[in-house]
């Protein structure tokens, strides 16, 4: 048996992707759109890339499969848009199934999500936090996930008493998309190191929230997305119009590279900062009591604020992927759960770095303009060493938003300046934060420890005075770090080099970011590797087993 879990318009129409499963709920393959058609979040794009991948990892056709899963009820959204299923997975998802219809399973948007975070955990049993913008009919669920038991639907908020509204709207207020998140967070930082006050815009009683700019009266239940959309849009200007008479402007009065020299700017994006902070830290907590046990798990696209996950105890877990994308695994999983799950769900799930012929592709590749060696674990610490900056694509890509150092750009962060370097070379905002890798041991020593949240660097954690002192690269202006953590081989390259550094005796920590130019999906492919290698400031790439420099770069005293 195959499931074909998608993302995938017109329901899912930002970060659509594909994820397949066998008949044991084992996961095969999952990629996002974005990383194979090259398009930043795929908006309005099916996963035609991802599902053509995903089903040729496996070595089968789209005849071959049985079930294909959506992590969206479309049938509420677009009533009698699609007159069979046929009609819908032409649109969707593109494949050309045959004569045979797959079935197709639509599955809750919430419910797929919570899936996604309790199945990919260690857990037995968990409680699940859902928080995004919303699903079908709520923006927050509170769930009781149990091996072999039936998820238990324990708690609901309605569609516009939605936290993640009150973020998109500091977000867009702030001059970013509503996909540019990270960015209100990475200034929020700012805000929290000044100790500045904001007004509380959130009323925490005993069980429940009220936000302060209340929730419309809502067709729940039967609310088409065209609805949905209209309340979005009302609910997200109040937000702003909120955010406009407490900063008594209605935007930044500096340039987005600048934003941290305007004090509203760093007002507003702090103020909805603490309503995200104060409110998930208010229903895990009810999560736990519904739950009845203290194993919380997160999803959705709140669940990617790192600065929040960070301030929760636990035990906790979020998945590598819990923002829409997501979806596709949550989708196939509700389908067929996984029969047993007692490690964290291992990220490294996409496109090989050649692909399957790997000596017909590598020979395919042009790389006459750069300098190859074999990659020798002691030439790249000396490269890092000597202040190089560079990048490694090899093995199987991550999925989910974070590089987790297998399609990562990577540097010693043993200078502030470091920072401004990378920043720059990613033509990125200067006052915008890195995250540190390291292995597990020396992380107890550098930061705050988090039991899953740094495995996909999830989860801010304050900075130890070590390391502040030998990493200050990636202590952001708040004392917090992004961590990751690398067990055993995940990342052969990385883990190797940091091995190397502490041989050495060097710390081994380094500096980690996602391998991508601005307005860039992260690199997928050896191709796009090698374009990315070229068109930006590197000083060296890792690809596979090989270490190439561009001709200019194989010497020189640190930079």
């Amino acid at each position: 048996m195959w499931i074909l879990g998608v993302n995938a318009p017109p329901t899912g129409w930002h970060d659509s992707a594909a994820c397949l499963i066998d008949e044991h709920g084992e996961i095969i393959a999952f990629s996002e759109e974005e990383r194979c058609n090259r398009h930043r979040h795929s908006l309005y794009r099916k996963p035609l890339g991802a599902a053509r991948y995903v089903l040729h990892q496996a070595g089968i056709s789209p005849a071959d499969v049985d079930v294909v899963a959506l992590g969206w009820d479309s049938e509420q959204l677009y009533p009698r848009r699609f007159a069979t299923d046929a009609d819908f997975l032409a649109y969707a998802v593109g494949l050309d199934f045959g004569d045979r219809t797959p079935e197709v399973v639509r599955v809750p948007h919430h419910q797929a999500h919570a899936a996604s975070a309790f199945y990919a955990s260690p857990f037995t049993k968990a409680g699940v936090l859902v928080v995004d913008g919303h699903g079908e009919n709520e923006s927050s669920t509170i769930w009781t996930y149990e091996d072999g038991a039936a998820p238990r639907l324990e708690r609901s908020w309605q569609r516009t008493a939605s936290l993640g509204y009150a973020y998109d709207a500091a977000s867009t207020w702030l001059g970013f998309s509503f996909l540019n998140a990270g960015k209100t967070m990475g200034l929020a930082a700012y805000g929290r190191a000044a100790g500045i006050e904001v007004e509380p815009l959130v009323d925490l009683t005993a069980d429940d929230f009220r936000p302060a700019v209340a929730p419309l009266t809502e067709n729940r239940g039967s609310a088409t997305a065209d609805e949905i959309k209209e309340q979005y849009d009302t609910v997200v200007g109040r937000w702003r119009d909120r955010y406009s008479r407490i900063a008594g402007a209605d935007g930044p009065s500096a340039p987005e590279g600048s934003l941290t020299d305007d004090p509203n700017a760093v007002l507003v994006a702090y103020t909805a900062q603490r309503v995200i902070e104060e409110t998930v830290r208010h229903l895990a907590s009810l999560t736990r009591k519904a739950a009845g046990v203290e194993e919380l798990c997160l999803s959705g696209g709140v669940a990617l604020n790192c600065s929040t996950n960070g301030t929760l105890p636990g035990p906790l877990y979020v998945p590598p992927v819990p923002h829409d994308a997501g979806v596709a695994l949550g989708a196939a999983w509700t389908v067929r759960p996984p029969r047993r799950h007692t490690t964290p769900l291992s990220p490294y799930l996409g496109t090989d770095i050649h692909g399957p012929d790997s000596a017909r592709r590598r020979a395919a590749l042009d790389t006459s303009d750069l300098v190859r060696t074999d990659l020798d674990t002691d030439d790249l610490a000396a490269l890092l060493l000597d202040g190089r900056i560079g990048a490694v694509a090899q093995g199987r890509a991550e999925v989910g938003p974070r590089a987790l150092c297998r399609r990562s750009i990577i540097a010693v962060p043993d200078t502030a300046g470091v920072t401004v370097r990378v920043n720059t070379l990613k033509n990125r905002e200067q006052w915008r934060p890195f995250a540190g890798v390291t292995r597990p041991d020396y992380g107890a020593e550098l930061w705050e420890q988090q039991e899953h949240l740094s495995r996909y660097m999830l989860g801010a954690a304050r900075a130890t005075a070590l390391g502040r002192q030998v990493a200050p690269g990636v202590v952001h202006i708040d004392g917090t770090t992004r961590p990751q953590v690398l067990h055993g081989d995940e990342a052969p390259a990385v883990g190797a080099a940091l091995d190397a550094l502490r041989t050495q005796g060097a710390p081994p920590v380094l500096l980690n970011t996602s391998f991508n130019g601005k307005g860039e999906p992260i690199v997928n492919t050896a191709a796009d590797a090698l374009t990315a290698f070229r068109a930006m400031d590197l000083d060296f790439l890792v690809l596979g087993d090989d270490l190439y420099r561009k001709s200019d770069r194989t010497g020189g005293a640190r930079r």
